[in-house]
């Protein structure tokens, strides 16, 4: 009765005390306070004899009864805030009390048949003019504790709270439909202006519980309970509104409700609240795939776009603020696995007579109309810019990943993107220098400094493409990759003042840009391993200052530790090889020093070797990091160390795991005698122990030298070498493992398992192998017949297709598909060269050390015999001239582009071996192998420079094994083995950057002979998609490995360094096969189109 009472000054007083009540008393107490509060407000909104407003007075707070009753309702909504604080410290009754009076209060309406209380408005209008947000009931649903209380009572006994709060977004969606937008502005205008109102019209306050509806069922929507409760049923309506139509209503609020002034703000805009709620749906992936991964919201979503770019005049008013919204929606849907899936191959049919495209279609084309200025509608807009790149923020989603960049790249994105580019850098150049004092120095700079940013985007737009192996190519050719990598750096070192390639990178931009700049699914991690897996990115790298600032941010922390402060607790001695503060740098490097990388930074380079080096002398460059680190000559260079030891165990253990690659070990060995400097060094660290016998003294440095040594002078797969541990044993002989200054290597570390392995197999099995592949009249039908063959035996009895039944089964499988029109890829080449024209021509030194190699590797196998040498050289001679007559000129600064391919050819080193060292048997084969698709995968100097590839490819000096293959291996590996995918980014490494090197050497090192026949035969046999599918059971074999080797960060030298142990071809024939079923049709179409220009 006191809070009834009618002097104000009293019901003040008693107000005062609930309030203090609610501070100072035990929390039972506030239980009671609260719900006698809450019950005395239910009765006064239901009394007939209260003066409340009605709807079309409105509200004028300078009334003293208004003023009381919101001093009530805003002491209620302060409670309703803080109790989720505290109320899990009671029992659920407590709050269950608390939870069903406010229900309750807020369900009361009036009885719309009198005519006296129809206008009269409701206790949940005060309460929104409180708290226009709902604040209070996003506060309750936070918790599990009170949610399911919410939930479980709105489902059981106040459904009526959701239905009228579903009621007012309709009826505000229907007064947007009539085009009242003058009426609409005006009442929403209260709520976005920052001066003082003192009276809220009905039409205002009706904009008010809109709000607060939309927020209460956007808090609602996210929990599975939640949706639960619809479809609704609504008055005067014959079907119920579900949970799909409430979206689509959502969204179409965006497009149809009024523009917010510019002088005005925007937080309270329908189309920002819709789009708030909308971006806290997609947020949570359960609640996205249940409400907005499906055809009909995205139709919604699309629509008027599609109808703006028909010219369509049933296109609602889409202003460029409502297109900047559903681009920021659009771009979280893409930026998730199931709505990518849902934009890239669900068709919107539904509203349309004609089939209409794929959303990612209708996103490409309206992007690419934007960046053409090809849709005047939005001609000297100045909002016009952000809606380009609100869009492309869209489209940059969808080709940073493999799957989507397939489907963009008939809209050649990256071309519009560029030319903007361009355009734009002309313009900003032409802008005028602004004259200090003028009136138009504000507006020029402005000007300017927006000229500046949309460039900025766009290089930024144009850097992602770098995300997969193809965009990486399509970037390469707008030539503007070195301009990307140098933003990409200035943006590292200005604004993240760290390891860039340790977080994801963001700039300062408008608030808008800030909305969509959200989704960047790639740290600069996965970029930079991208773009330094080629010799264009890596000179764009090495130009821009990023490789400059890497080596200097390592030494630093190598060497020089700590800045100059006073340290209070010292810095703990390392204990592991490579101590963790210098962990992100090594890996760092190893990302980066792909051979194509090795190749552009270090070839026909010398090494310093100063004789003196200054302390104060940091290195800048990869030379300088061998030369510092890991060729430790002279007495200068170790002197020069602060951290000699650990200094140069991390140079050691980088070279360890760059000689994996064995074209970086040829360029290496073959520049500095790598194997001489390291032999050196443990000749010197003996002792001498008698007058013939010097002793190795056994320390960190001799340790991994000798593991060095070993792993750089033997070629053998898991079970061919045996490679000594870098750790000491327990005991009295703590490294039982031999140590040496000179050649030959001791016999321990030569595995006796695989040296006569070949000859176990019986010649009844080779025989019997030989007939299944009888010949046939048809030569189409004896092909097909081979292949199946060849596959039954793989399961069966791969182990007989080795040696001599391998030699004759590729001969004559490799010429009666070089003799079929519809198997050969390439035209037939004439070549006559004479062997005495031959022996004049010389190999590069890479070569004449991959040949020993090839040649050591192949008699420790028993494969080949004295004379091989000799042989494999000419073998390679006449390859070499052979590719010449096919390859064209081109003109370029990249080193690997001047001359012979770069690299040692393993593939023809593999394929002699197979052949059992008969050169003539090798080069016929290689002469009809030439003719097939998949030589141009297999056979990677087959295409170096060729005349074959368009010239644009050429000159990118990327080869088709890149863009095409590894292309495919993220695209598959992220679709058939996810866990493996998402643990490469997260390590920020990208798959395409290992299979490359897989793939280059044949395998060489990281599996046995027999698995590396078996992948040139499959390969050989089956088609060149095999290769693709080879890597991914690769992926599959070492998924667990993988995933331990991501949480110990240490995935990059886990995979280059170790073998592929376990691994046998034939094994993962039956998952080969699936995939082949799945994919095959559209890799030999992208395998086939590499001589096109428009990939």
């Amino acid at each position: 009765m006191s809070l009834s009472d009618p002097d104000p000054m009293f019901s003040d007083q008693i107000l005062k005390f609930y309030a203090q009540t609610f501070t100072l008393s035990p929390l039972h107490m506030t239980k009671e306070i609260y719900t006698s509060l809450a019950k005395y407000l239910e009765l006064y909104f239901l009394s007939r004899e209260n003066n409340i407003p009605t709807l079309s007075t409105g509200i004028d707070i300078n009334n003293p009864i208004v003023i009381h009753l919101l001093k009530k309702v805003r002491l209620l909504n302060e409670y309703q805030k803080e109790a989720p604080s505290f109320w899990i410290r009671h029992s659920e009754k407590y709050m269950e009390e608390i939870v069903e009076s406010t229900l309750s209060l807020l369900s009361v309406t009036h009885d719309e048949n009198l005519l006296v209380s129809q206008n009269i408005l409701d206790p949940v209008y005060f309460l929104a003019l409180i708290d226009t947000k709902a604040v209070w009931f996003k506060k309750w649903m936070h918790a599990y504790y009170s949610r399911t209380v919410v939930l479980r009572l709105l489902e059981k006994k106040y459904k009526s709270l959701v239905s009228t709060a579903v009621q007012q977004c309709v009826q505000y969606f229907e007064l947007c439909e009539t085009m009242k937008a003058d009426g609409i502005l005006d009442h929403s205008k209260h709520c976005r202006n920052k001066q003082k109102t003192f009276y809220y019209s009905g039409p205002e306050l009706q904009y008010i519980y809109f709000i607060h509806s939309l927020c209460l069922l956007g808090r609602l929507l996210i929990y599975t309970q939640g949706r639960k409760l619809f479809p609704i049923k609504l008055k005067n309506r014959n079907e119920s509104l579900s949970l799909t139509d409430l979206l689509v209503l959502f969204i179409q609020l965006i497009y149809y409700s009024p523009s917010c002034p510019k002088t005005l703000s925007e937080n309270y805009s329908p189309a920002s609240m819709v789009t708030e709620v909308l971006r806290i749906l997609c947020d949570q992936k359960e609640c996205a795939v249940e409400c907005l991964y499906n055809s009909t919201v995205i139709e919604a979503l699309l629509q008027p776009i599609h109808n703006l770019m028909k010219g369509s005049k049933t296109v609602p008013s889409c202003s460029e603020t409502a297109l900047i919204h559903v681009a920021d929606i659009l771009a979280r849907i893409a930026s998730a696995e199931e709505g990518l899936i849902l934009l890239l191959y669900r068709e919107n049919i539904s509203s349309l007579k004609e089939k209409s495209p794929t959303g990612v279609h209708i996103i490409a084309q309206f992007s690419k109309k934007l960046l053409d200025e090809d849709i005047c509608i939005f001609s000297g807009s100045e909002m016009l810019p952000a809606v380009k790149e609100a869009f492309i923020s869209v489209c940059r989603q969808i080709y940073g990943t493999c799957e989507g960049l397939q489907v963009l790249i008939p809209y050649s994105l990256h071309e519009s993107i560029a030319k903007a580019w361009r355009k734009t850098s002309l313009l900003s150049e032409s802008i005028p220098t602004p004259v200090e004092g003028s009136d138009s120095v504000s507006s020029v700079s402005q000007e300017s400094q927006n000229m500046m940013t949309w460039g900025e985007n766009l290089l930024d737009d144009l850097l992602n493409f770098a995300a997969t192996p193809k965009g990486l190519l399509l970037l390469q050719r707008t030539g503007a990759i070195s301009e990307c990598v140098t933003f990409m750096f200035n943006r590292y070192a200005k604004n993240l003042q760290g390891y860039c390639w340790d977080l994801v990178p963001a700039l300062l931009y408008h608030s808008w840009l800030d909305k969509i700049r959200r989704h960047k699914k790639f740290g600069c991690g996965v970029l930079v391993t991208q773009v330094a897996s080629t010799a264009p990115g890596a000179a764009a790298l090495q130009s821009s200052g990023f490789i400059n600032a890497l080596i200097t941010e390592l030494w630093t922390t190598l060497e020089c530790g700590r800045d100059d402060v006073r340290i209070t607790h010292p810095k703990s001695t390392p204990v592991d090889p490579i101590d963790r503060s210098c962990q992100k740098s090594f890996l760092a490097l190893l990302n980066l020093l792909s051979y194509p990388a090795i190749y552009e930074l270090v070839s026909n380079q010398d090494l310093p070797n100063k004789e003196d080096y200054s302390f104060r002398e940091v290195p800048t460059c990869i030379i300088d990091i061998i030369d510092r680190l890991i060729i430790l000559n002279s007495e200068a260079k170790i002197r020069s160390l602060f951290n000699y030891e650990q200094s140069h165990i991390f140079g050691l253990r980088l070279l360890s795991v760059l000689c994996c690659n064995l074209d970086t070990l040829l360029l290496l060995e073959a520049q500095y005698q790598v194997s001489e400097m390291l032999l050196h060094a443990q000749e010197e660290n003996t002792l001498e122990a008698s007058e013939n016998q010097r002793d190795f003294i056994i320390d960190a440095l001799s340790v991994e030298r000798n593991h060095v040594l070993v792993r750089t002078n033997i070629v053998g797969g898991p079970m061919e070498r045996i490679l000594p541990p870098r750790t000491l044993e327990k005991g009295n002989n703590p490294y039982p493992w031999p140590m040496f200054s000179s050649y030959p290597l001791p016999n321990c570390y030569l595995s006796e398992v695989t040296k006569h392995a070949h000859a176990d197999i019986k010649d009844s099995d080779i025989g019997k192998l030989l007939l299944r592949f009888k010949m046939s009249d048809k030569q189409i039908e004896w092909i097909e017949n081979c292949r199946r063959q060849f596959c039954k035996t793989m399961k069966t009895k791969p182990d007989i297709i080795s040696g001599g039944a391998l030699v004759e089964l590729l001969e004559k499988f490799v010429f009666h598909l070089s003799e079929s029109p519809s198997e050969c890829y390439f035209p037939f080449v004439e070549y006559a060269a004479p062997d005495a024209n031959v022996k004049n021509e010389s190999l590069s030194s890479v070569q004449q050390l991959g040949i020993k190699m090839t040649v050591r590797y192949g008699k420790f196998l028993n494969l080949l015999k004295d004379g091989a040498e000799s042989d494999l050289t000419w073998v390679l001679k006449h390859c070499e001239k052979f590719l010449k007559q096919q390859q064209a000129p081109v003109k370029s600064s990249l080193l690997c582009l001047q001359g012979s391919y770069a690299g040692h050819d393993w593939f023809v080193s593999s394929l002699f071996m197979i052949m059992l060292g008969d050169k003539e048997k090798t080069f016929r084969f290689l002469q009809q192998f030439s003719r097939l698709l998949t030589s141009a995968f297999l056979w990677l100097p087959r295409l170096h420079i060729s005349r074959y590839l368009p010239v644009g490819t050429v000159q990118s000096g990327i080869h088709p094994v890149y863009f095409c293959s590894t292309h495919y291996i993220e695209m598959l590996l992220k679709a058939e083995v996810p866990l493996v995918f998402s643990a490469f980014h997260m390590s920020g490494f990208a798959p395409s950057q290992i299979c490359l090197q897989w793939i280059t050497q044949c395998f060489w090192n990281y599996l046995d002979w027999l698995e590396i026949c078996h992948y040139i035969a499959t390969c050989v046999f089956l088609g060149p998609d095999y290769q693709v599918y080879i890597c991914i059971a690769l992926f599959k074999h070492l998924q667990q490995d993988i995933l331990r080797h991501t949480q110990t960060q240490d995935l990059q030298v886990f995979l280059k360094e170790e073998p592929l142990r376990g691994f046998r071809v034939s094994d993962y024939f039956e998952f080969m096969e699936l995939l082949e079923q799945n994919y095959r049709p559209m890799l030999l179409r992208d395998m086939r189109n590499i001589r096109v220009q428009s990939i």
